[in-house]
């Protein structure tokens, strides 16, 4: 998936559950100088088994590696060590997870 006019990447393409996703962050935190970029994850429309994950800095940005390890949809959003939020105006992100029996 591909948010690049919103600084971000995921990748691969489509999402599954028990697989590794890579996602790059180059946006508003990143162009604002952060000194550390967190991950805020969760699944589904309510958020659950919420983790933020410290993401590591690159050429281009930010980088964080990790499992898809529930079903349905992975919701993201991003803050730094100064606690400001990238939340797509509130909105999150969404991605849906193949395979899965409730995708948004």
């Amino acid at each position: 998936m591909n948010l690049t006019n919103q600084g971000i990447s995921v990748s691969p393409q489509t999402v599954r559950s028990g697989e590794l996703v890579r996602l790059n962050y180059n946006g508003l935190l990143a162009q604002s100088g952060a000194d550390q970029v967190y991950l805020h994850t969760g699944y589904g429309d309510s958020w659950q088994y919420v983790s933020d994950l410290a993401m590591q800095r690159t050429a281009d940005g930010w980088q964080k590696v990790f499992p898809v390890e529930h079903p349905g949809s992975l919701c993201f959003c991003f803050k730094d060590s100064a606690n400001n939020w990238d939340n797509n105006n509130g909105q999150n992100w969404n991605i849906p997870i193949e395979g899965s029996q409730f995708t948004r």
